[in-house]
């Protein structure tokens, strides 16, 4: 993974000394809190319903069991005894007081670590597919590029002035695990026929108050030129976005006012401005001196199959599913990506304490080189375990807590941290995603309904994700009663769509028994293989809304 050089090092430790003095200044009641806001808000310190909140970046979702560590740490000194994983692959921190923060940063920054750019207008927290550099479907590594994109954009002054925050995403494989098409701009590196490397890019994408799907603006840009057309595409932005109106100041609202040709064609008339005047070519002695940091670690040469593994398959079922679910192929013969779960009914989906993450460190240096990912779906991956490995991981994980079965099922979900929380939320979303993990708990009932994903958000904001969820979930509010609506069909995947909402929402005692009767009606209309996705997308949204609805009494829905 990435090292800081001296300069890294230098940049963020003035920025914690910058930062301490302005703390001081604001606990001095020299700073009012609105002269203080754009200070912590660079800091990735927002200020929620009952305390702070720290962000910390985890830049394209990859630590070392060092960082973990330290996560771990803050989290027992500074915190109350747990940390937050998001859907951007960062951690939050929920209770901080303002004297420790400077505290915090300088302890993250003795690791090489920082919470620069998870909040406030500018460049967030780039993010990247979990599996990146050990997926057997990818065709280029494309973490050294998301380096490289974090590294150029920190300081460029097309960034520095942004009228809402802006998120990009890399994926380097055939299948989109990194959501590319709902960024404001997404990529995905490509091989051409000649073996060079390209990228597609995809602009406009979004979720929000008004979620779009991103629009494929160019289908190989060189390697060489990455840097460039992506100045291009923000020189655009900058120059035509909306900055009158925040819902509107989106890259994806000026994309769909201009249409995707018209955008397109700005986009090339400034790359070819650019290029003449000169633009930042990516040589390949820099790309060779980043890509020198991702290389392969000392992999041994292991047979494809383990008999160990295959007699436990056989005659441990507990065992067998939760190898069918949380473990996934490598592109080594011998070894296997393991997905940690972090959805234990009863705890809000992606929390960790301090032991549990203590303890995953010490598995990823006993079982994965030294190194953990974050996911999009607020779970952990120890991606290089060495195929023989896996039943003795396995018996440490149950220990933690972190071997549920339950990758890819209901009890999978993405959940904000909601009301609960969040001072611009409209409802609570964990104490909802608590009750339908533990409804839900018949793992033989959650098998049989096979692949199936639920993203829930208390507001529009769509921090859970739920526009993209095959079942999403929307906290709304009418007149101080919390409702929950839903929506059906949406995909983060290649096959990108929005969800639909499907009728009036529901009330806090009503959405589980709702969920309950659309289950079944996929279970009573479903045909032989077919994912709860793919029955939606046949049947229609009629089938069930018919049967969710019924002899439901609709008084006082929110919408």
């Amino acid at each position: 993974m990435y090292k800081y050089d001296d300069y890294d090092q230098r940049i963020i430790d003035e920025r914690v000394a910058q930062f301490r003095g302005q703390v001081e200044r604001r606990l001095r009641g020299e700073l009012t809190e609105e002269e203080f806001r754009p200070l912590r808000l660079q800091n990735g310190l927002y200020l929620q319903l009952h305390a702070y909140m720290l962000r910390v970046a985890v830049p394209y979702g990859l630590l070392s069991s060092e960082q973990m560590r330290m996560l771990a740490h803050i989290a027992t000194k500074y915190d109350r005894g747990y940390g937050h994983f998001t859907t951007r692959q960062n951690l939050q921190y929920n209770w901080p007081t303002l004297d420790k923060v400077p505290d915090i940063l300088a302890d993250l920054a003795s690791v090489e670590m920082h919470a620069v750019q998870t909040s406030g207008n500018c460049i967030r927290n780039i993010s990247a597919d979990q599996y990146a550099g050990v997926a057997p479907d990818e065709a280029v590594d494309p973490r050294p590029y998301a380096e490289i994109m974090r590294q150029w954009s920190t300081f460029h002054p097309e960034f520095a002035h942004l009228p809402r925050k802006f998120k990009m995403a890399f994926t380097g494989a055939k299948n989109d695990r990194a959501a590319i098409l709902y960024h404001d701009i997404g990529y995905r590196a490509v091989l051409n026929d000649a073996g060079e490397v390209g990228f597609e890019v995809y602009v406009g994408g979004g979720m929000g108050r008004t979620p779009m799907i991103g629009k494929l603006i160019n289908d190989f840009v060189p390697e060489k030129d990455l840097l460039t057309y992506t100045e291009a595409i923000m020189r655009v932005y900058n120059q035509f976005g909306r900055r009158d109106n925040k819902y509107k100041a989106r890259i994806k609202i000026l994309v769909h006012e201009l249409k995707q040709e018209e955008f397109t064609r700005r986009v090339d008339e400034e790359w070819q401005n650019i290029q003449a005047q000169g633009g930042v070519i990516l040589d390949r002695e820099e790309m060779d001196r980043v890509k020198s940091y991702f290389t392969e670690p000392a992999y041994e040469d292991l047979p494809a199959r383990s008999s160990r593994v295959d007699q436990l398959l056989a005659d441990n079922r507990d065992f067998s599913w939760w190898v069918k679910n949380n473990v996934t192929a490598h592109k080594k013969p011998g070894y296997a990506i393991v997905i940690v779960s972090l959805k234990k009914p009863g705890v809000p989906p992606g929390d960790a304490t301090d032991d549990q993450m203590l303890a995953v460190a010490d598995l990823a240096d006993e079982f994965s080189f030294g190194e953990i990912r974050t996911t999009h779906e607020q779970n952990l991956v120890l991606a290089d375990v060495k195929l023989d490995d896996l039943p003795q991981l396995w018996e440490k994980l149950k220990a933690l807590g972190f071997a549920l079965p339950n990758i890819g099922t209901l009890q999978d979900m993405i959940c904000c941290p909601g009301l609960d929380f969040c001072t611009l939320a409209n409802a609570r979303s964990i104490p909802i995603a608590e009750k339908i993990g533990t409804y839900f708990d018949d793992m033989d009932y959650l098998y049989d309904l096979g692949e199936l994903k639920l993203k829930m958000s208390g507001c529009i904001n769509a921090c859970g994700h739920h526009h993209v969820g095959h079942i999403g979930i929307l906290g709304v509010n009418k007149k101080g009663t919390e409702y929950y609506q839903i929506t059906l069909g949406g995909s983060a995947e290649d096959d990108a769509s929005i969800g639909k909402i499907m009728g009036p929402a529901f009330d806090e005692d009503e959405i589980v028994p709702a969920v309950d009767r659309l289950l079944k009606t996929y279970l009573d209309v479903r045909e032989e293989g077919e994912r709860f996705l793919d029955t939606y997308r046949r049947v229609g949204m009629d089938a069930f809304k018919e049967q969710v609805y019924e002899d439901v009494s609709l008084k006082g829905a929110a919408l």
